[in-house]
């Protein structure tokens, strides 16, 4: 077996899938299914061990993601690979965002069960080989978990014979503590990344280089392919995006991305920073999703697909658009979770001319100033930000354009205006919904969703509501510089 980039090891096809179905548990089928697998299991587990070992790994890194989008997990011997594949790495479970397990039971146990096909070593972190886990509780599939919430939107895809190709695109910025300072103020690595229109400058970006170019390697040695790297609009902004892939595989890649990022950037003495909006006067970090639909190796949004290549999409790319666009007010609280997040979707300029967030549920060629801008064969999704817990996201997006598929809805025509010329009841004049303007806005919209709480969830969708209440709550009584400032001695 040759792992010289890293790359993940091969799994066997059990290994890989989902789990078994529980209502199948007690059968003589799903037992001797289950035997096969455990079987399966155990030798992949001693040729990956033997493996790894030739590489210097001696520890596994098992990784999960919590309700909020952050990386979460523990360390254990190689030799307990066998354990992470068949029953999981155990975990205290009222001691992660968003699962709502009791504190006493055996449901207070949360197991993240290792999936073979994300083996790998990690070129950054010497001796050690991440695996990423799937939330198990009592045995079962954790519904609350992230990763099994978007197993679970594939699965749907899949029963129709599709798949959801992504391609996400994270926007971040690399940032320092304030000199003079020991609160948590941040501003810009680069203290000569100053231009007033900083986007593609190729002075501030080579100073960067050595971070970017060992962040490039990293994932390019995990199997990842890098398409770009780029600096953004914003000081100390910068975009990294690598190939599309599986939507499950995508949303593991952008995890994996941000363990490297994080990493890397300590190494060189700064601050990876996924906050959508730092600094108020300048754009926020998107976290833009190149979406298509596929049926074997044929693209379900090509217009071909329909018999009419000369169009660019599909009429079932429409629905699927307008799926999205009709959930758009629930869908902003998975792809825009913060407080922050509504200060980039504000309506206004920056200080380079434009936010390039979307504002207004609206679909267009080419049209970035649109919630969802149309290529030939796929869409790209612009609401979620940087934020955004990417599995959670993926799900929604899922959900909602197959029920525009489903219930064949109508998309509405093109804009092929800029949106950001426009002002408020020229938009109004138009038919143009806002998005959400705030955390508690879309938080509720959530709320009030059937689809969304049928996705996520009863105990997801509930643990999210209220948490992302309850950060509102913080937010609004939070009293600010700004406040004192303006009011102290006004009245």
């Amino acid at each position: 077996m040759n792992h010289a980039r890293n790359e993940p090891l091969l799994a066997p096809d059990a290994a890989a899938g989902d789990p078994l179905d529980p209502s199948r548990a007690a059968s003589a089928d799903a037992a001797a299914e289950a035997g096969s697998r455990t079987a399966s299991l155990a030798d992949f587990a001693r040729t990956a061990r033997d493996s790894l070992a030739s590489q210097g790994v001696h520890t596994l890194l098992v990784q999960f993601t919590d309700l909020h989008g952050v990386a979460k997990g523990k360390v254990v011997p190689l030799h307990q690979l066998e354990a992470v594949l068949t029953e999981g790495a155990g975990f205290a479970g009222p001691s992660i965002w968003g699962t709502a397990l009791p504190r006493t039971g055996p449901r207070g146990e949360y197991f993240a069960r290792g999936d073979a096909a994300t083996l790998q070593p990690l070129p950054w972190s010497t001796g050690l080989a991440r695996i990423v886990g799937d939330g198990f509780v009592a045995g079962q599939p954790f519904d609350a978990c992230p990763r099994q919430v978007l197993r679970r939107a594939t699965a749907r895809l899949a029963e129709r014979g599709w798949r959801l190709a992504t391609g996400i695109e994270p926007e971040f910025f690399l940032l320092k503590r304030e000199p003079g300072t020991t609160g948590p103020r941040f501003v810009p690595a680069d203290d000569a990344d100053r231009l007033d229109k900083p986007s593609y400058d190729l002075k501030s970006l080579p100073r960067r280089l050595p971070l970017l170019q060992a962040l490039r390697s990293a994932l390019e040695a995990c199997g990842l392919q890098v398409l770009q790297i780029d600096h953004e609009d914003a000081h100390g902004q910068y975009e990294l995006n690598f190939r599309f892939d599986e939507a499950l595989r995508s949303a593991d890649h952008l995890m994996l991305f941000k363990l490297a990022a994080h990493a890397l950037a300590e190494e060189h003495g700064v601050t990876f920073s996924m906050m959508p909006k730092p600094f108020a006067n300048q754009p926020g970090s998107g976290m833009h999703f190149h979406a298509s639909l596929w049926e074997g190796e044929r693209c379900l949004f090509d217009g071909a697909a329909d018999g009419r290549p000369q169009e660019p999409l599909s009429r079932r790319a429409g629905h699927f658009i307008a799926g999205v666009l009709h959930h758009s007010a629930a869908l902003a609280a998975l792809a825009a979770p913060t407080v922050n997040s509504y200060k980039r979707l504000a309506v206004g300029e920056s200080l380079s001319g434009t936010t390039w967030a979307p504002a207004y549920v609206a679909h267009g060629p080419h049209n970035r100033t649109a919630l969802v801008r149309t290529l030939p064969g796929r869409i790209e999704w612009r609401l979620p930000d940087a934020s955004a817990n990417p599995y959670l996201a993926t799900a929604g997006l899922i959900a909602a354009g197959l029920d525009g598929i489903d219930r064949e809805l109508d998309p509405g025509s093109a804009c092929t205006e800029d949106l950001f010329t426009l002002s408020l009841a020229q938009i109004r004049e138009r038919g143009i919904p806002l998005l959400p303007q705030s955390l508690g806005e879309a938080v509720e919209a959530l709320a009030a969703s059937p689809l969304m709480q049928a996705t996520l969830g009863d105990t997801l969708h509930a643990e999210f509501v209220r948490l992302k209440r309850a950060e509102w709550t913080e937010y609004a009584r939070h009293v600010s510089e700004w406040e004192h400032a303006r009011y102290g001695a006004t009245f």
